[in-house]
């Protein structure tokens, strides 16, 4: 299994995390070519998690826009987001690896959630880090993940979001390795964590795939996603990156947008640099400290990204654009009053990219903007910034 994405990636941690990460590729190999394994995957996906989850046409926007707007439904999922894919196949990897307790990070909350989700299925102890500015911001998934049994524990080191939770889930893991895996929740990390959790969302890729096969009888011409660790933008893309035909679009939170604020734009904004146990693009000064980030969107609010993704734009496969978080709050009440949707913050960024790129794209462009999670989370934080009545 190869370490690197091109130039991107490898695994750069202490000599303690080797053997825990040398278990779990090997792991994956017997286990992923295990039809016994991956039939109660999919069994889990299929009567437990939702899928397939639907490939939604939006009439009204589409016809503002000029152009086919296709929404891949991962909101509709149990637990509220695309993060239950990945959940369900570590926690099944690790009951068979004899591991009782799972570790977690989470920034928004959805992968904290879909990780207590999956632990309490198959009866596994979960311990989930979290950054006490998210903590705050998104108090109703914490009580989620309480109540669904998990312990989270509140980080004040740093910034106090998802780069410090993900700093304490590491050293949990260190400390506790024989009897823990650590379910990371994005497409980033030390080898072979990238692989690892693309594989497990690449069926977002394979259904989008068969169902615009289904509903026009071609692909997409575009697929966007939004961009933090890169997930769910990852999941989105793999069965489309050998087709040329596909753009594929990523896009990364520009904060308030204003020079010299922060943002979570590594890909736009960062150069190559070392976090959390990868090679990929890096927010960071020019001494090479981690600079700080921002976005409305709690799930995006990361100075890194998975090295795939850096591999993807250094090649030109892929391109990476940028929303703000005026415009991700724009577009956000914007599908919601045209389509009765209500989508994540982390989603109205790739919505919001389609919204201002409409214009320059061929009249009737069929695109589809992968929904990876609902937005009942970010209410609060939406009516606080658009007001009262979201006016």
């Amino acid at each position: 299994m190869d370490a690197y994405f091109g130039g991107f990636g490898g695994r750069f941690v202490p000599e303690l995390l080797v053997p825990p990460l040398d278990e779990l590729e090997e792991a994956m190999g017997r286990l992923f070519g295990d039809p016994s394994f991956t039939g109660e995957l999919e069994v889990l996906l299929r009567t437990y998690a939702g899928r397939p989850t639907p490939l939604t046409f939006c009439p009204r926007l589409s016809e503002r826009l000029g152009v086919e707007l296709w929404l891949k439904r991962e909101d509709l999922l149990h637990s509220g987001a695309h993060k239950i894919n990945n959940t369900l196949g570590q926690a099944l990897l690790a009951r068979a690896m004899g591991k009782g307790r799972l570790v977690a990070e989470t920034g928004a909350g959805q992968h904290g959630v879909a990780t207590a989700v999956a632990a309490a299925r198959l009866g596994l102890d979960a311990v989930v880090y979290m950054g006490a500015v998210d903590v705050e911001r998104q108090a109703v998934n914490v009580a989620r993940m309480r109540l669904l049994g998990a312990e989270v524990r509140s980080v004040s080191d740093g910034t106090r979001t998802l780069k410090d939770a993900i700093n304490e889930a590491l050293r949990d893991w260190i400390a506790t390795q024989r009897s823990t895996h650590y379910c990371f929740g994005t497409a980033a990390g030390p080898h072979p964590f990238p692989t690892l959790v693309r594989d497990l969302q690449a069926v977002i890729g394979r259904e989008i795939r068969a169902q615009a096969a289904e509903a026009w009888g071609g692909l997409p011409d575009v697929v966007c996603a939004c961009v933090g660790g890169g997930s769910n933008s990852i999941g989105a893309f793999h069965e489309f990156v050998g087709l040329g035909s596909v753009r594929l679009v990523g896009v990364e939170a520009a904060g308030t947008g204003e020079p010299g604020c922060c943002n979570s734009a590594p890909l736009n904004l960062g150069r190559p640099g070392i976090l959390h146990g990868q090679l990929s693009m890096l927010l960071q000064t020019d001494d090479g400290q981690i600079l700080p980030s921002h976005s409305v969107s709690a799930g995006l609010d990361y100075p890194g990204v998975g090295p795939e993704h850096s591999h993807l734009m250094a090649s030109g496969r892929a391109e990476y654009g940028m929303a703000s978080d005026s415009e991700a709050l724009d577009a956000f009440r914007t599908l919601a009053r045209l389509e009765g949707i209500i989508p994540a913050l982390e989603s109205s960024h790739a919505l919001a990219w389609v919204v201002r790129n409409a214009p320059s794209l061929a009249p009737g462009s069929r695109v589809v903007v992968n929904l990876s999670g609902r937005g009942d989370k970010d209410l609060g934080i939406a009516e606080e910034r658009l007001g009262k009545g979201f006016a």
